[in-house]
């Protein structure tokens, strides 16, 4: 049902990044391109990692995921960017059995953490990560910088602003 993504899957983790970006409400968010998935999972230097759940039919969601670090439990943890699953798949225990794949990695390799973000109205997500015993941390506030004022803070024109 899970298994470790393939440099031939990328064209199909392409597709789903998509599907996960129309779900989300910002279908034309999503601008990776098959190349740079491709090099950032399977490059000299691999950024990322992907797993697949797959039925008969072939593959029904995906997690993509990479490494970050923790200076207070001093180990590396994992970061799940993108779970997905599917809609005609939903309920079938796939998204389950990807979280668990991610959580057997962290525990093999002594991770001490498994984070990732959810959209504050996807309630049916919440609900899901809830009923495995995942906790939101909601004293926290996710930060970004992107575009103009990624560009601005470090002092370099933006040449791809439109």
């Amino acid at each position: 049902m899970i298994r470790t993504a393939t440099v031939d899957d990328v064209p199909v983790i392409h597709t789903m990044i998509r599907e996960l970006a129309a779900y989300e409400r910002e279908p034309d968010a999503a601008k990776a391109t098959e190349a740079q998935l491709r090099e950032a999972l399977f490059g000299e230097h691999p950024a990322a990692f992907a797993l697949l759940a797959e039925d008969a039919e072939g593959p029904v969601g995906f997690a993509l995921w990479f490494r970050n670090f923790s200076t207070w439990t001093g180990t590396h943890g994992v970061y799940l960017e993108d779970l997905y699953v599917r809609p005609e798949s939903r309920g079938g225990g796939h998204g389950k059995a990807l979280l668990a794949a991610l959580a057997e990695i962290c525990v093999e390799r002594g991770y001490a953490r498994f984070e990732w973000s959810v959209l504050d109205w996807n309630e049916p997500s919440i609900g899901f990560y809830r009923s495995i015993g995942a906790e939101p941390m909601d004293e926290w506030t996710v930060f970004r910088l992107t575009g103009d004022a990624l560009h601005n803070l470090a002092g370099v024109s933006n040449v791809n602003a439109a």
